[in-house]
């Protein structure tokens, strides 16, 4: 992987990007970026669900060291985190941000600056955090940036509610795909999210992902640098329906797919509202999560010391 180049490098220079941005922006007068296809005017101002018009909202960007082995190394992961969601967990951990919209406005010549400053701080990839509702803003920012001198992988790092469309627009310009697989049952689903077609958006976006990019590749430092990397939260009584997914993602992805197991669920946001939501994770369930992926044929797992206990 020494010769490692960004896929958006070769789009850019095929002159494919720019097709990509009109016609990602196009879709914002009547959006339907998302499986929630609001339908409204972004461009004149108009909102949905995701709460945002034409430009983005950021909350913070920094080096993270929290992420995954493969994404952090040495010098962290760029992360980006975009204000607002179009999922809307009520459990979120980062309810303040897509609940409560902390953050503010920026241009897509302002995303650019950013992604370019972090591959400055020596950040190994760029890490888009919820984008799946600002991808036209994304793609703008990738070409400005691109002009400017980026040169480091894409993270698309997302809630894994995601259009087959969509992600077919970006094909040719994420390298990483990093979705979550958060629920097999459509009625906790709707419970949590009002997305009751979640568990089978989610599966065809994962599908779509894998064809893109393929299995998790890293360099000869560990460093990811092209494929999928897949994360489930697991949920107290078994409410994420893990095995399920698990056997999904052996069966119908890859058995090679890596997957990130995540132990730390506590009731946040309006968690503690919900039945069965309203407790942290305990460990042995945790553990019987673990033992479920690996009887279902996943071995490439993320490593357990980046697991997490809160009482």
């Amino acid at each position: 992987m020494s010769s490692f180049e960004p896929a958006y490098l070769r789009t850019y220079e095929q002159g494919l990007l720019t097709e990509k941005v009109a016609k990602a922006y196009s879709l914002l007068t009547s959006c339907t970026l998302c499986p929630r296809k609001c339908g409204v005017d972004r461009i004149s101002g108009e909102t949905g669900t995701c709460k945002t018009a034409k430009l983005a909202w950021v909350s913070s960007y920094n080096p993270h060291f929290g992420e995954e082995g493969p994404l952090v190394g040495t010098h962290g992961s760029g992360t980006i985190f975009f204000t607002h969601c179009n999922l809307l967990c009520l459990f979120c951990q980062n309810f303040d941000i897509s609940h409560q919209g902390d953050g503010q406005q920026i241009t897509d010549d302002e995303l650019a600056g950013i992604m370019l400053d972090l591959q400055n701080q020596g950040c190994h990839n760029i890490n888009f955090v919820t984008p799946s509702h600002v991808v036209p803003q994304i793609l703008s920012a990738v070409e400005i940036a691109v002009k400017r001198g980026l040169s480091i992988p894409l993270v698309f790092n997302t809630g894994g509610y995601d259009r087959i469309s969509t992600l077919k627009l970006i094909d040719g310009v994420f390298d990483i795909f990093m979705p979550d697989v958060k629920f097999w049952h459509s009625e906790v689903a709707e419970t949590t999210c009002q997305a009751g077609d979640y568990p089978e958006v989610a599966r065809r976006a994962i599908i779509e992902m894998h064809r893109q990019v393929g299995d998790l590749q890293v360099d000869d430092a560990g460093i990811a640098r092209r494929g999928l990397l897949i994360r489930h939260l697991v949920l107290p009584n078994g409410l994420a329906g893990t095995r399920e997914i698990m056997r999904f993602i052996a069966q119908h992805v890859s058995p090679d797919s890596y997957v990130n197991l995540m132990s730390q669920y506590r009731p946040c946001g309006r968690g503690a509202e919900v039945k069965g939501f309203n407790r942290h994770l305990l460990p042995e369930e945790y553990q019987l999560a673990v033992k479920a992926a690996q009887q279902e044929g996943i071995s490439r797992l993320d490593q357990p010391h980046r697991m997490l206990w809160f009482r």
